[in-house]
């Protein structure tokens, strides 16, 4: 039996989790898939030819013997042994899958694109190899010499491939590779747990691969069926596709369209990428039709969509023209394109913030405006923003954030940038208000005032027991109104006393102040604030 899948040997086990990784980007579902894998391939892009890049998205249904290795796999999953609850249910989980003999699949294969180089050093590579670190290196991101391609590139953080392991109830995928010479080879990883058989300690990763004195080198891709890779550029295989991931029973792929579209609608419309997803073809002629179509997009209505704004960024990005604006961090300005609308059926603001090749971050919260009718596209001008926006940008790039910045001067200028680009947006937004909601002459407000005027008497009326009025303080008698009014102190009393109705008199005597020369004779008039004139 040929040996496929080879796991490092251990002298001890001590890690007993699956990869922290896997639960996050599976907690992306098929949108953090679709992200990585077609953000892989625009970065692979061939700089000589002046062609989209070509993504090739299929689903289906393989039978578990056209599947290399698997049994190989299934003895090292039959193996796994729980320390806790978590990886109790996991393990269980991979059991149950193993049963199956037909197995869903998803693939992802790119044209017009480098692809991976270097596989003939295997895990020695050479500078400039990208297989080596692709294939056997974990937090590893290939670095480009090109200082303004790296720059532009989508990924950095070098864990983003594992994304396709969280995809597979298995934690297993394959990668078949062309490179430039036409040499096709094929590789794969899966992440299981440290663990043991028959005495030997293995490693939690495993690598589809051939070990030869010491050291691993690719297979050549021979293998037919979903394996085949022939064309140059990169092609990913996930078997065991998660239930999540796509219903293999309707054959449902609406909610990979949509994150093709909700993620990557710039670089379509500019001609920079077009995807297939099974007979769906996505380009800048048909990414406006598919958006249209309810059974893509339910919310058609500006009104009514308040998760899924794509429709909205397109539309905004196609009939409104940019403006510039600058957003600074606390030493350099840096220049962005702001497409923006302003309309009153809108119902929920947001602003796409863009990567220039094409990839959408997030769909950002402008502070007290989330419920302000607008649509905006932030989109950086040159490299120089560019660059700056990946190192904000988190682990999954789903978001802008500084949390993840390790320097303290780093975080505290992140943080003031980020927070910039809420106070230029305000700005914008509150001129479009003031130009869609003109003033028109004077507003008589003296109702207003009386209005504010009562309502601060009833919240004096809530903590101060007595309204006293007097007239200055010389020996004759005076007329002093005292008004009852509603605060606690009262209320408390009013169990204790019988409610006055209407105005009645009566007289008691006080001790003579300082400067008079007896005591005054008081007259108390019980009645509501509302009775009082002030002058």
């Amino acid at each position: 039996m040929s040996h496929f899948w080879y796991f490092r040997e251990l002298v001890t086990i001590e890690e007993m989790n699956f990869n922290n990784t896997l639960e996050r980007f599976y907690n992306l579902g098929v949108e953090g898939l679709v992200r990585e894998n077609i953000q892989n391939s625009l970065d692979s892009k061939l700089p000589e030819i002046n062609q989209p890049v070509y993504v090739k998205i299929k689903t289906g249904v393989v039978s578990d013997s056209e599947i290399p290795g698997i049994e190989e796999v299934r003895t090292h999953i039959m193996h796994l042994k729980a320390e806790n609850e978590y990886t109790k249910e996991t393990i269980q989980h991979m059991k149950d899958s193993m049963r199956k003999t037909k197995v869903p699949y998803i693939s992802f294969e790119d044209c017009n694109t480098k692809g991976l180089s270097g596989a003939e050093h295997g895990d020695e590579p050479l500078k400039g190899d990208t297989w080596g670190a692709y294939a056997y290196k974990k937090g590893v991101h290939n670095v480009e010499d090109d200082s303004i391609l790296e720059g532009s590139r989508g990924g950095s953080h070098g864990i983003g491939k594992i994304a396709c392991n969280a995809a597979s109830d298995l934690h297993m995928m394959y990668f078949a590779n062309c490179d430039a010479n036409g040499k096709c080879h094929i590789g794969g990883t899966v992440q299981l747990i440290e663990h043991s058989i028959q005495n030997n300690n293995y490693r939690s990763t495993g690598y589809f691969t051939q070990e030869i004195n010491g050291h691993y080198y690719p297979l050549e891709n021979t293998f037919d069926s979903i394996f085949e890779k022939n064309c140059r550029g990169l092609k990913i295989i996930i078997p065991f596709l998660r239930r999540q991931f796509w219903n293999e029973e309707s054959q449902n792929d609406h909610d990979i369209v949509r994150a093709v579209c909700d993620n990557f609608w710039l670089a379509i419309l500019d001609k920079s990428l077009i995807v297939q997803v099974n007979g769906t073809i996505i380009d800048h002629t048909t990414v406006e039709k598919i958006i249209k179509n309810p059974d893509f997009y339910e919310q058609q209505n500006y009104g009514e969509i308040c998760d899924n704004f794509t429709p909205i960024y397109i539309s905004t990005y196609l009939r409104h023209l940019p403006i510039d604006i600058e957003i600074r961090d606390k030493s350099y300005g840096y220049n962005f394109r702001l497409y923006i609308q302003y309309n009153d059926h809108i119902k929920h603001g947001r602003m796409a913030i863009v990567r220039r090749i094409g990839m959408k971050i997030e769909d950002k919260k402008i502070e007290r405006y989330v419920r302000a009718p607008f649509n905006a596209i932030l989109i950086p001008k040159s490299i120089k923003e560019d660059v700056f926006l990946k190192t904000l940008e988190n682990e999954s790039h789903t978001q802008l954030s500084y949390q993840h910045v390790k320097n303290i001067e780093l975080q505290a200028n992140a943080k003031y940038f980020i927070n910039n680009i809420n106070r230029e947006l305000q700005k914008i937004l509150n001129e479009l208000m003031k130009e869609a909601n003109p003033s028109d002459g004077f507003i008589d407000t003296s109702e207003l005032i009386y209005s504010e005027e009562r309502n601060i008497k009833k919240e004096l009326s809530k903590d101060i027991s007595t309204v006293q009025l007097t007239k200055g303080y010389d020996s004759k008698d005076k007329t002093i109104v005292k008004i009852k009014t509603n605060s606690r102190k009262n209320k408390r009393k009013k169990n204790d006393k019988k409610e006055l109705k209407g105005l009645r008199e009566f007289i008691r005597r006080t001790l003579k102040q300082d400067g008079l020369d007896r005591d005054k004779r008081r007259i108390r008039y019980p009645m509501y604030p509302e009775a009082v004139k002030m002058k």
